[in-house]
């Protein structure tokens, strides 16, 4: 006797309109698409020129962009109607860090920075005119800076922001000012775009930025940028204690300590510094 098997139609894969892969949801890719596309544009870009971008109409662009900002994924500036993504994206962004690339490579270069240093060290990035904090290694001292990581710091009055904005362009630092000003909180805050330039200019010299009670009262910071392989500044590396502790000269002293560890997070990431930046010593 021939027992005979029974076959199953071969079924097809195939693509959905649009180029949506098969058992994607299209909604879904299209929001994503569009919270890439933003992250391209630090400055923000029109919700039209967005759409254009993507590929949508602009209902469909506003529809989805609304939906990403009720999730805390967009910012829509009122004034300028200018879209952003939003702060959840830092606390997304965070998690994917910690495990990999640059935060994990650099983490135990600064857990010797702050054996060395006895103060804490801390890494921040660039989110649009803020500096936010991504990872810490505390100080044992009783007395501590401390910082919680997704804080936002203002650029112009903060160590790790003055380091991050060391390699701007004039352009840059001038659409800056202009979008911000100079906000100050303490009377050590930098309070004219020439100290600032004057400051930058040195920090650039130098290899770090010291905040001397700028953002803080009764608190000092020292801070270094690092850098991708095209030169980019990725990040920022800092030290923050008390002024009893980590006085004048000191900050001055534990600045090349600050350098050091910028360098060697630079090469850890296959990095380099611009030309301009200071020179290795």
């Amino acid at each position: 006797m021939v027992r005979r098997t029974a076959t199953r139609p071969v079924q097809r894969r195939r693509r959905t309109s649009g180029g949506d892969a098969p058992g994607t949801v299209q909604a879904l890719n299209r929001g994503l698409a569009l919270l890439g596309s933003l992250a391209q544009e630090p400055q923000g870009v029109l919700l039209t020129d967005l759409a254009k971008r993507v590929g949508l109409a602009a209902s469909t662009t506003h529809r989805l962009l609304a939906t990403l900002e009720q999730a805390g994924f967009a910012e829509l500036d009122e004034a300028t109607g200018v879209w952003r993504v939003g702060v959840k994206t830092v606390s997304v962004g965070s998690a994917f860090l910690r495990g990999r690339d640059f935060v994990s490579l650099a983490r135990p270069l600064m857990r010797q920075l702050t054996d060395f240093s006895g103060e804490t060290s801390n890494m921040a990035i660039r989110r649009d005119d803020a500096a936010v904090y991504i990872s810490q290694v505390e100080s044992s001292a009783m007395v501590r800076a401390f910082s919680k990581l997704g804080d936002r710091v203002p650029l112009t009055c903060s160590g790790v922001g003055l380091a991050l904005l060391t390699m701007c362009t004039e352009e840059d630092i001038a659409a800056l000012l202009h979008r911000t000003g100079l906000p100050s909180f303490t009377p050590k805050s930098i309070d004219t775009p020439a100290k600032l330039r004057e400051t930058l200019a040195v920090g650039r010299a130098r290899g770090y930025v010291i905040d001397d009670e700028a953002h803080a009262p009764g608190m000092r910071c020292v801070a270094a940028p690092f850098f991708d392989v095209h030169g980019e500044t990725v990040a920022a590396v800092s030290i923050s204690g008390p002024t009893a502790r980590l006085t004048e000269q000191r900050a001055l002293e534990l600045g090349s300590a600050v350098a050091r560890t910028a360098r060697q997070i630079t090469e850890r990431i296959g990095g380099q510094a611009p030309p301009d930046f200071a020179p290795t010593p």
